[in-house]
């Protein structure tokens, strides 16, 4: 699989802070190991922690649930990445808008795949929340959406 690489120096902002520079670093990592090279258990070891609390409404608490998430959209969907348009930096919140694709022929239609906004929260140095907003663009990931998103798995709500 050709991985979609993230790049700093392309999306960073001049008027990020010291510290929202950092942040950003962290969930570029992060998000580079989780959704695109899918490195499961570097994931596990560099960004799990007791304090990690889901905001999407079909993941439960904890950085071993939202690997475990991934790692199974992945097998459905081999070839999915997350090609980061927009990075966003507020303070311990940063948001990325991306475009995920299941398909590599897909890679860049905007007709296809997921529009996506994710914002997390970084307290001292750790991934401490996640919330998420995804819009499928076509027919079956509209309805891949409708028919898995129908169980909560946890209590936090969307806001």
């Amino acid at each position: 699989m050709d991985t979609i690489k993230i790049s700093f120096d392309a999306l960073k902002r001049d008027s990020w802070s010291e510290q929202e520079t950092k942040n950003v670093k962290l969930i570029i990592e992060f998000v580079q190991l989780l959704m695109n090279d899918h490195d499961f258990d570097a994931v596990l070891t560099k960004f799990g922690n007791p304090h990690y609390v889901q905001h999407n409404r079909s993941i439960p608490d904890g950085m071993d649930a939202l690997v475990e998430y991934v790692k199974s959209f992945s097998k459905q969907f081999p070839d999915y990445t997350y090609d980061v348009k927009h990075i966003y930096a507020d303070g311990d919140f940063v948001i990325f808008h991306s475009h995920i694709t299941t398909h590599r022929k897909d890679r860049g239609n905007d007709k296809k795949g997921i529009n996506v906004h994710d914002s997390w929260r970084i307290k001292n140095g750790q991934i401490v929340a996640h919330w998420d907003s995804l819009q499928p663009m076509n027919a079956f990931l509209r309805l891949y959406f409708w028919l898995t998103g129908g169980k909560i798995a946890n209590t936090n709500g969307v806001y």
